[in-house]
């Protein structure tokens, strides 16, 4: 869990020193565009490290039978999917459920922040006419 923590708290700060480079008062759809999807990629790739390190301590720990097991159950455990196929044995689940609260608050964290971005872009477009 800490180490989700950590992940995602330099990957957010990351973000946020290459946002304050980006040109929030550009009005241009091109723009705003170019700003969210290599923001979302990176919040992607976030979760995705993230996920992989929780598949990683699994496969390690013999609590899967394989990494790609691993990782298929930390992804569909970390995104509370929840498709039930691949169980961790019975000393390993209260594990698999303190990934599935940590998936959410990650992932709490990361609409939070996307959000925050999108309200600030959106303070600095013109007010729309009104009739």
């Amino acid at each position: 869990m800490a180490a989700s923590v950590v992940i995602h708290a330099y990957g957010v700060t990351s973000a946020l020193r290459w946002l304050r480079r980006y040109e929030f008062a550009s009005r241009r759809l091109f723009s705003s565009v170019r700003l969210f999807i290599p923001l979302a990629g990176w919040i992607i790739f976030l979760h995705v490290s993230e996920i992989t390190a929780w598949a990683v301590t699994y496969a390690l720990m013999h609590a899967m039978p394989g990494l790609q097991s691993a990782l298929y159950f930390s992804a569909v455990t970390y995104t509370t999917t929840g498709y039930g196929d691949l169980v961790l044995p019975q000393r390993w689940r209260l594990v698999g459920a303190v990934e599935a609260l940590t998936g959410i608050l990650m992932c709490g964290w990361s609409t939070g922040f996307f959000f925050a971005v999108v309200s600030r872009l959106s303070a600095h477009e013109p007010p729309t006419a009104t009739r």
